[in-house]
């Protein structure tokens, strides 16, 4: 199985443990997204991402130019908690 296939089973599994009403609200908002625009401003596969700087865990400032100079730089985005 392809990760297009995973992530279309894994969908239609959490899609069918979620309420009508919730789904349908889902999908909804993420028609409104689509049609917002915002695809059109995100970075695509290959694009660079702009230099930045954050803190670590450690509370340390810490410069993505930095890491890339040495490194290769991942980047995970946690939305937390919903």
């Amino acid at each position: 199985m392809n990760l297009q296939e995973k992530l279309d089973a894994f969908k239609a599994n959490f899609e069918s443990s979620v309420p009508p009403k919730a789904l349908q609200v889902m999908h909804r908002v993420t028609e409104d997204l689509r049609h917002s625009g915002i695809l059109q401003q995100a970075l695509q596969v290959g694009d660079l991402a702009p230099d930045f700087a954050l803190e670590n865990a450690a509370g340390r400032r810490v410069r993505s130019a930095a890491l890339r100079a040495d490194h290769w730089l991942v980047l995970s985005f946690y939305r937390g908690r919903w």
